[in-house]
């Protein structure tokens, strides 16, 4: 059980605190309640069409990293003990990971102030995927140094 919870701890920590994320805390209407004023004070000659864009920007960001990072916890689940990276783990970790966006956008429908947006859903997949190609880049094979 030991090991078990070191693999998968914190991909499902990770999972609730997404799932977290999906609160009307979390809405378009409450992180404007402090991102406008953060970007109004970092940009004070911006226009508020550009404020609004850089708000959904960052929003849309967020999705990315989360299922980015979501994405590498999957791996350390799914790899076990073993080492390195294989095709098979990864497409494993963007499946599991892209099937919980999906049941978040869907969880979402059901909050007050929040929308379900199969957008949402690609950009979480990109972000999985991304992080599946960042660990094998990592992993891949190098030639020796010269002392």
């Amino acid at each position: 059980m030991k090991h078990f919870l070191r693999r998968w701890g914190p991909a499902v920590a990770w999972a609730g605190l997404i799932y977290l994320f999906s609160s009307e805390v979390f809405s378009a209407q409450g992180t404007a309640t402090w991102i406008f004023p953060f970007l109004r004070w970092l940009l004070p000659a911006a226009d508020w069409p550009t404020i609004f864009f850089l708000h959904d920007l960052l929003r849309k960001a967020g999705h990315f990293i989360e299922f980015f990072i979501l994405s590498l916890f999957l791996l350390r689940g799914v790899r076990g003990e073993r080492a390195g990276w294989n095709l098979r783990w990864a497409l494993a970790c963007i499946a599991l990971a892209a099937a919980y966006a999906a049941l978040d956008e869907f969880h979402q429908a059901f909050v007050p102030g929040r929308v379900a947006s199969p957008d949402d859903v690609l950009i979480d997949a990109a972000g999985a995927s991304f992080a599946q190609l960042a660990a094998a880049l990592r992993c891949w094979p190098r030639p020796p140094q010269n002392p």
